[in-house]
């Protein structure tokens, strides 16, 4: 599926993962708390779209981590990509950039939890940075 307004297509590195999202995403936000950094290995590049819009068109190896009282995280279990964040309760559902099938079309946005980012790498972008959420 290419990607425009309509339709944006993505997936794990494998292809155990594959889904499709009807409609628009919002921008990247950039998170660098300790859960997002752990799971990518350097921070968490996530855009989002309601869940309703989130069609799974492949998911034999997805599986969800709860890795919090508020939040669980979706991977795929044979290629061990990160692919979804989604608050407990939400509508909604986070997106890992990187999954994306190219062009996406979209831009980052902000950094939020910099408080909390590593101390190898410094932010010299223009983008709001936030402490927190």
């Amino acid at each position: 599926m290419s990607t425009d307004s309509n339709g944006h297509a993505g997936g794990c590195l494998c292809g155990g993962v594959r889904y499709v999202i009807n409609g628009p995403l919002r921008g990247v936000i950039a998170c660098h708390c300790g859960q997002c950094r752990r799971t990518s290995g350097h921070y968490g590049a996530f855009t989002n779209a309601p869940s309703e819009s989130l069609e799974l068109t492949s998911s034999t190896s997805l599986t969800w981590y709860r890795s919090s009282s508020a939040a669980e995280r979706g991977f795929c279990s044979v290629c061990g990509s990160n692919l979804f964040w989604r608050q407990v309760g939400s509508d909604t559902t986070s997106v890992t950039a990187g999954t994306l099938d190219t062009p996406t079309g979209i831009e980052m946005e902000q950094h939020i939890f910099v408080a909390d980012k590593a101390d190898y790498y410094t932010l010299n972008d223009d983008l709001p940075k936030l402490p927190a959420w």
